[in-house]
C-alpha cells in the first residue's frame, strides 16, 4: 500500500475541501493517505513527509502565487532538500482561487519547481479538458488543468457552496491517479530507499 501525504494550506476552507476530495480519491484507489495542514507541522509531521512515497502540495492562489503560509513551508523544506530526503518520491499539486483563471498556473508552476528542486517525480492530472459547446460547469476538468489540479470558488461563496461538485469530482479522480501512479512507481522500483546522492 502506498503512503501519500497531502500537505496544504487553506485560508478560508475551500482548499481544505479540495484536499479532502483528493484524499478520498487516493484512499478509494487503495492508498494510505493523510492530510497535514502547514500550520500544524511538527517534527513528527516532517518525519512523515520524509517517509512518504508521494507528497501532494496544495495551496490557494493569492496575488498570482501560492499563499505565504504555504511558501513558509516550502522554504522550511530546505532542510530535507539539503539531505535529498524527498528525492524520487512522487509529487503532485492543486490550487484553488476565486476566478476561473486567477493566475492559478503560476501556483502549479511553483509546485513543479519545488518538486524538481527536491528531485521528485511530477504527476499531472492526465485528464482531457471539458472544452466542447456541450460542456457544463460540473464536467470533469472544466477549469482545464494539465500540470496540476485547478479548482474555483467564487469570492462570496462559503466552503459549503464551493468548489462546485464537478471540481471536487475532478479532485477525486486526480487523487486516484496519484495513488495509481505511486503504486506503479513503487512496483517498478520496489520499496528500495531513494538514492541520496545529488
Amino acid at each position: 500500500m502506498s503512503n501519500i501525504i497531502i500537505v496544504y494550506h487553506s485560508g478560508y476552507g475551500h482548499t481544505k475541501k479540495v484536499a479532502e476530495a483528493v484524499l478520498g480519491g487516493a484512499a478509494d484507489a487503495g492508498a494510505s493517505v493523510k492530510l497535514i495542514a502547514v500550520g500544524e507541522l511538527d517534527d513528527a509531521s516532517w518525519a512523515e513527509l520524509d517517509a512518504a512515497d508521494a507528497i501532494v502540495f496544495g495551496a490557494p492562489t493569492y496575488m498570482g502565487g501560492p499563499s505565504a503560509d504555504f511558501k513558509k513551508f516550502a522554504d522550511a523544506s530546505s532542510k530535507p532538500w539539503f539531505a535529498q530526503k524527498w528525492k524520487d518520491k512522487i509529487a503532485a499539486g492543486f490550487t484553488n482561487s476565486a476566478h476561473m483563471n486567477g493566475d492559478k498556473f503560476l501556483t502549479i508552476s511553483y509546485f513543479v519547481t519545488l518538486a524538481m528542486q527536491h528531485g521528485m517525480i511530477w504527476v499531472g492530472t492526465g485528464m482531457m479538458p471539458s472544452n466542447t459547446k456541450a460542456a457544463t460547469r460540473n464536467d470533469l476538468n472544466f477549469v482545464g488543468g494539465f500540470s496540476g489540479l485547478l479548482t474555483q470558488s467564487p469570492a462570496d461563496a462559503s466552503p459549503d457552496e464551493a468548489p462546485p461538485p464537478g471540481d471536487l469530482e475532478t479532485a477525486k479522480v486526480f487523487g486516484a491517479r496519484i495513488a495509481e501512479v505511486t503504486a506503479r512507481w513503487l512496483g517498478d522500483i520496489g520499496h528500495q530507499p531513494a538514492s541520496k546522492s545529488p
